[in-house]
């Protein structure tokens, strides 16, 4: 048990080390963490957009399959976004199935099937916002997809926004990672950068669970 778990913080470690990703499958490694992270449960966990940033610097320095960089860049864009779409419509699947058996279960203490009933109003009035703004937001671009499932958000609806997203998160992380990659101080402040980008992209969901509760909590006058 404790050698699977260091193995596993060693990866975990490393996912953001060029040397290593291209060491383990290079950017076709990457493709199965984006895949995971946006579709799978236990993906929640995953760096995407610092493992996008670092993509997009190793794509700078490759002259594979094409010579001209320009065009790989624009060849991984469309691979890495594949994959999360494909990600996503996993998730919408889980959320889908599993929806549709706790709409046949009878509500309970920690279910009701008017929090389902509300979500659908939600994703088919403004989930589309919601499916793009999340492709930006550790944690919760992995789970908005099953709750839009859960909630049988219009299929067509959910993927048109879902590539329009993937395309948006995808594209603007690899392509400033690309801009940057030949860098020398970029090169070796790599590690403050990622923790910058964790630090951006994870700043307003806390400031939301944190402040925006605190707004929402009423108060009585004395």
């Amino acid at each position: 048990m404790h050698d699977t778990l260091e193995l596993f913080t060693s990866i975990y470690r490393n996912l953001t080390n060029a040397e290593w990703i291209n060491a383990h499958y290079g950017l076709y490694l990457v493709m199965f963490i984006i895949f995971a992270e946006t579709g799978l449960f236990a993906g929640f966990f995953l760096p995407g957009d610092s493992l996008l940033f670092v993509s997009g610097m190793m794509i700078a320095m490759m002259h594979a399959p094409f010579e001209a960089a320009i065009l790989n860049l624009i060849y991984w864009i469309v691979l890495l976004s594949l994959a999360g779409i494909v990600g996503n419509m996993v998730g919408y699947w889980i959320g889908n199935k599993s929806g549709h058996l706790l709409m046949k279960r009878p509500d309970s203490f920690f279910f009701k099937k008017k929090r389902i009933t509300q979500a659908h109003e939600f994703f088919e009035k403004k989930g589309g916002g919601a499916i793009i703004f999340a492709r930006f937001l550790p944690v919760i671009r992995t789970f908005v997809p099953v709750v839009a499932g859960m909630a049988d958000m219009t299929y067509k609806k959910y993927i048109v926004y879902s590539i329009a997203g993937a395309l948006a998160w995808v594209s603007s992380m690899t392509t400033i990672g690309f801009i940057l990659g030949k860098n020398e101080w970029v090169i070796k402040n790599l590690d403050k950068i990622v923790i910058l980008i964790i630090l951006v992209t994870t700043g307003p969901v806390l400031f939301k669970m944190f402040f925006g509760r605190a707004k929402a909590t009423p108060t009585t006058e004395k």
